[in-house]
């Protein structure tokens, strides 16, 4: 007779939605949240034999959402995942684990006439701030922060060549391409005492650095490996509480619109107007993490 045994379970309410104000006289600093939690029990018996007495209702944890945003406030992303993980572990002797996961809304302060507004906000989805904090009982948290939905796009110093020509291939070399991308990053730190927004701008700024190079000149990318390369080595040089990170950038490609065939019209070179291709597209995915140095 088979036997089976649960192996992986957690449960929990999630898109909780929440606009912390924080108001500090005229000045009003805003963070509008959208939380997920996860619970893992000691028991399995809410699963095995139908006994809930152990669950802390996925409603429960949505009140606490609220309840602790009132208490504390809301810092930053990371911190507020970490209050919330210690709390179910602190208040709920039978919880094993937790996991949060956050994505904080891009909003801006307002700028009129050359000042910031006192409180008018401009919702600027540049990129969008996630972080995931996973904490166990008599474990420390592990933070892990990142981003995504950050579209960019170069028009030249960009190329792809020297690839491998067989049967198979029809791509040509192209010594001077567009290079677009939205990319998705994800970092873990090795500790929690770290200015987490501070480093999160610094994440972004490395990667548009790479990407973009000097406003006057701009820098060459090879491959998109290399540009991805080239960034994950800089978040790891210039922020040493990161010890891992990774990036996800898929390819948006532009193609040059052929408008020779059109005879008494059309154009024999073009390189103005080109077609946006959506699938399918190349995906370039890696990760960079430190590593201890050899003892002889």
């Amino acid at each position: 007779m088979s036997t089976y045994k649960i192996v992986d379970d957690a449960y929990g309410k999630s898109g909780v939605k929440l606009l912390h104000i924080k108001r500090e006289g005229p000045v009003h600093s805003i963070r509008e949240l959208e939380v997920n939690t996860q619970l893992t029990l000691s028991s399995k018996k809410d699963y095995t034999t139908g006994d809930n007495s152990d669950i802390v209702a996925t409603d429960s944890q949505k009140n606490t959402v609220y309840l602790l945003a009132k208490k504390h406030g809301v810092n930053s992303p990371e911190e507020f995942a970490i209050i919330l993980s210690r709390h179910f572990l602190n208040t709920y002797n039978h919880v094993l684990k937790v996991q949060v996961h956050i994505e904080l809304y891009p909003w801006q302060r307002a700028e009129i006439d050359g000042k910031k507004h006192n409180h008018a906000f401009v919702f600027t989805p540049v990129a969008v701030r996630v972080c995931t904090v996973r904490m166990e009982r008599n474990g420390v948290p592990v933070v892990e922060s990142g981003l995504k939905d950050l579209r960019v796009l170069k028009t030249t110093q960009s190329a792809f060549v020297n690839f491998v020509a067989d049967d198979y291939r029809s791509l040509p070399d192209a010594s001077d391409r567009v290079f677009s991308t939205v990319i998705t990053s994800r970092w873990v730190y090795s500790t929690t005492n770290v200015d987490y927004c501070k480093a999160w701008n610094t994440v972004k700024d490395s990667i548009l650095s790479v990407f973009s190079g000097p406003a006057d000149k701009g820098i060459f990318s090879p491959s998109v490996q290399n540009t991805l390369h080239l960034t994950e080595k800089l978040v790891l040089d210039s922020i040493p509480e990161i010890n891992y990170i990774e990036m996800i950038l898929p390819n948006k490609h532009y193609v040059n619109v052929d408008l020779s065939k059109f005879k008494n019209v059309g154009f024999a070179h073009n390189d103005t107007v080109l077609q946006p291709l959506d699938k399918p597209s190349g995906n370039i995915r890696a990760a960079l993490t430190r590593t201890l140095p050899s003892k002889l």
